[in-house]
């Protein structure tokens, strides 16, 4: 690294250069990290607060089980109960409504949750009385209600029990009912007052049971895709940071690629004192890490910077999953494309050094 540093120190703008696009790859990379992040987060915190290993949707005669278009009888209920292995089964509603409070109405999530069902983010919303329900936060804050207040959802006018966790629904806020509240609540929306999904605990034989049962069992996690709004945006955005990543492979390369061309004649008299490919190898991909780490490093640090200032006014999600690993992908990716350069460093010939070409 001897030449590498020297290097660095000699020719430093080159060098601030390389690293302030290499930030400001990195703060494009972490921004849409962070802004995936909080709308996927927007998007399904209710469901995976739902409590259960499994979550069981309808499954149709053709196509994919779908949030939106699942139907569960008490038939399909009861015949999940009786299964071998079940521990607990927890029927949940879940339907698209406005709730008005004294100051304004906003778009809920309207969810029918029994009280006393395994605690999770979700349940623990969960309302006592058929008159009550229970706000999630950023219900209470479009609403602007708290405790003891009153709010207004398809007609009927309900008391706030409790206010929770940050929990949501296709992008809309959820609102806690009890399931005979929810199921007169749905009717009027234009629903049938069957339950949407059964959040299922125990050690059954899923395949056989979701098979008898006419329904699609899965992990919170693996249940997303059944949420159509998650698949768009999620794939959409994902396929922005993938291509970001390209980029950012393809930039440094193509700076350490032409750095290297331009040090070929000092490359070539390293090698004719004697210096081995390994050691001029280390030497450039250390002096590309060198720079790569300063640069994402500052990008995250921006993002970091940015997104907490944005949090108030963006879903933005702040964590190692939106800045460290981004962070890390970058690394691998940048020292790939330096390794491009490397044929340079290996294929210099000594005797051009000793002026063979003159």
């Amino acid at each position: 690294m001897f030449v590498a540093w020297r290097d660095l120190r000699s020719a430093r703008g080159r060098f601030v250069l390389i690293g302030s696009v290499v930030a400001l790859i990195t703060l494009l990379v972490g921004f849409l990290a962070g802004l995936t992040g909080g709308l996927a987060t927007q998007d399904v915190s209710a469901v995976l607060g739902l409590p259960g290993d499994r979550l069981v949707l309808q499954q149709p005669v053709d196509g994919k089980p779908s949030f939106s278009e699942s139907s569960i009888g008490t038939s399909t209920v009861a015949a999940w109960r009786d299964t071998a292995g079940v521990d607990g089964v927890t029927p949940v509603g879940i339907a698209q409504g406005r709730a008005t409070g004294a100051r304004g109405s906003s778009a809920v999530a309207l969810f029918g949750v029994p009280h006393g069902a395994p605690g999770s983010m979700t349940t623990d919303l969960a309302p006592t009385t058929d008159d009550t329900v229970g706000l999630s936060s950023g219900a209470a804050a479009d609403l602007h209600v708290g405790v003891g207040d009153r709010v207004t959802i398809t007609g009927t006018t309900y008391r706030v029990a409790t206010v929770g966790g940050d929990a949501w629904y296709s992008h809309t806020p959820v609102v806690a009912l009890s399931p005979d509240a929810w199921a007169q609540a749905d009717r009027r929306l234009g629903g049938d007052g069957t339950a949407t999904v059964l959040a299922v605990s125990g050690t059954p034989d899923w395949a056989a049971a979701a098979a008898r049962t006419h329904t699609a069992a899965a992990s919170p996690l693996m249940s997303l895709p059944a949420l159509q709004t998650f698949t768009s945006e999620v794939g959409s955005l994902g396929l922005m940071i993938v291509m970001l990543f390209g980029v950012s492979a393809l930039v440094v390369g193509a700076f350490f690629t032409v750095w290297t061309m331009q040090r070929s004649a000092d490359i070539a008299v390293l090698k004719a004192l004697g210096a081995s490919d390994a050691s001029l190898v280390r030497d450039a991909l250390g002096q590309a890490l060198v720079v790569l780490v300063v640069g994402i490093g500052v990008g995250i640090g921006l993002v970091s910077v940015l997104g907490a200032l944005a949090g108030g006014a963006l879903p933005f999600l702040l964590s190692p999953l939106t800045t460290a690993l981004p962070a890390s992908v970058m690394v691998v990716l940048g020292l790939a494309g330096a390794a491009v350069a490397l044929r340079t460093v290996t294929r210099a010939d000594p005797l051009t050094a000793l002026g063979s070409n003159r």
